[in-house]
């Protein structure tokens, strides 16, 4: 599904997003604004400016776990065109993930590498996973499956 050149294409706009807030956040700080003109402007950049330097990062991960999210699924209608057996793979989801013991060896660079979410899931936590839930994926393979 081309999902490694669909992540590093993501990857380098998330990238391009923050270092873009980075830049305007130093040309606040390290720029010159003209106070002859006795206009506000110069506030006004700063403040867009300290908005975008906090605003921008955060956004910009959240798409690119949204992203993720979104190739879960993909990945799941894939598997189910390759096995042409979806309640095999609604059970074997359920199996995984009736395990709710939190993994040690797993972080947060490493858990878009595994087929179910490594950490316990809260209901905050689901904004900033990289998988959507299980139930979720449960549901739509049975409703291929029908």
């Amino acid at each position: 599904n081309f999902d490694i050149r669909l992540m590093a294409i993501v990857s380098v706009l998330v990238g391009l997003v923050v270092l873009m807030a980075d830049w305007f956040r130093y040309s606040m700080w390290f720029g010159s604004f003209d106070d002859d003109r006795k206009s506000n402007l110069g506030a006004i950049i700063m403040v867009v400016g300290l908005v975008l330097a906090i605003v921008a990062p955060l956004f910009a991960m959240l798409i690119q776990f949204a992203v993720s999210r979104r190739r879960e699924f993909l990945a799941d209608a894939s598997a189910v065109q390759l096995t042409r057996y979806p309640t095999g793979l609604a059970n074997a989801l359920k199996k995984l993930s009736s395990n709710k013991k939190q993994l040690r060896a797993a972080s947060n660079a490493t858990a878009h590498l595994f087929i179910v979410n490594p950490f316990q899931s809260f209901s905050f936590s689901k904004m900033f996973s990289t998988h959507p839930p299980i139930e979720e994926r449960v549901k739509r393979l049975e409703e291929m499956g029908m």
